[in-house]
């Protein structure tokens, strides 16, 4: 069985502002819950205008407050931006206030750029420490040994899930020798997908958190009533990786008529590429598709992000995906 859950990039979409982007998230993760899918991630990313989950921490307890029972938690936390006391304690904090429903995603990357990364006090080569890093952040949320003298109060003896997550083979190898789940970035990022899902079962070795390999690749899921009005949606999403390209980075965009006058053919073939996984079309094409990359990556679990400008469609989106899971034996999606 598969299970499917959702990551939030809480996009900001043109002529709005963060408060609207987080109330909409807010909205989408009790959508989310109704439906059933699993959890609900959001990440960390800085000085992006269209990106309002920066504070990561502060939204998922917003994203846990308003659900019930669907995990919530990080897709991920930048470790290298952070000292593993501080998030030992917000994420422990966030398991006292909503016990056995949070999660914690890692990521080695750091969610910005150098400038920015000066501005939030760290090395550029604090990314160099992340096993390390991530292993004192798993001590400090276990229970605390006699005469520990450093204790996350909240956070000892929660034992919060770690996930580890990558767009390379380094995440890959360290999930497995960590034991511990792994979330690939095949959403914006999958060249290496395949090899480093490889790898990671091969290599992985069973832990006190997990005893079997749990892999769960992330993908861009836009669904419609038909496979015109889906592609349609599809543009705003194709226009914020064609301005990755281009280096301007802005606010979610409504989509446009024709996308073919948008973009150079450069732009297209890349962008295409960093899309190869994406799912845009009607229920029957979703299901399909949805299936084969299934049957394709064996994954155990599956993220679908969804940029669209329009909240309701992108709520339909998801009610679509809900709609076809049972067709494929999905676990957790009513």
């Amino acid at each position: 069985m598969v299970a499917l859950s959702v990551l939030d990039l809480v996009p900001v979409v043109e002529g709005e502002g963060p408060r609207e982007a987080l109330l909409k998230s807010i909205d989408l993760a009790r959508h989310a819950e109704s439906l059933g899918f699993t959890r609900y991630w959001v990440a960390e990313h800085h000085n992006m205008v269209g990106i309002a989950s920066a504070a990561t921490s502060v939204v998922i307890g917003q994203l846990a407050a308003a659900t019930k029972t669907m995990r919530v938690g990080s897709g991920g936390i930048m470790l290298p931006n952070h000292s593993p006391l501080v998030i030992a304690e917000q994420f422990g904090t966030l398991d006292a206030l909503f016990p056995g429903r949070i999660d914690l995603g890692l990521g080695r990357a750091p969610g910005t750029d150098q400038m920015t990364l000066r501005a939030l006090r760290r090395s550029p080569m604090a990314s160099d420490s992340f096993p390390q890093d991530v292993l004192e952040l798993q001590a400090l949320l276990a229970p605390a040994g006699p005469n520990q003298a450093i204790r996350a109060v909240p956070g000892e003896g929660s034992n919060v899930p770690l996930w580890i997550l990558g767009s390379s083979l380094f995440g890959a190898q360290l999930a497995a020798e960590l034991g511990l789940p792994y979330s690939f970035a095949s959403h914006f990022a999958p060249d290496a997908l395949m090899q480093a899902l490889e790898i990671y079962r091969a290599r992985f070795k069973p832990s006190e958190q997990l005893a079997a390999p749990h892999a769960m690749p992330g993908i861009n899921v836009i669904a419609a009533d038909t496979d015109e009005e889906a592609a349609h949606l599809a543009t705003s999403l194709q226009q914020r990786f064609v301005g990755m390209v281009r280096g301007a980075r802005g606010k979610l965009q409504p989509p446009i008529d024709d996308i073919e006058t948008y973009w150079t053919p450069a732009e297209k073939a890349h962008v295409s590429q960093m899309l190869r996984y994406a799912i845009i079309g009607s229920p029957r094409t979703v299901e399909r598709k949805l299936a084969a990359f299934i049957r394709e990556t064996r994954s155990d679990e599956v993220m679908v992000t969804a940029p669209i400008f329009d909240h309701e469609k992108r709520k339909r989106s998801f009610s679509i995906l809900a709609e076809v899971a049972p067709a494929m034996a999905v676990e957790n999606v009513a």
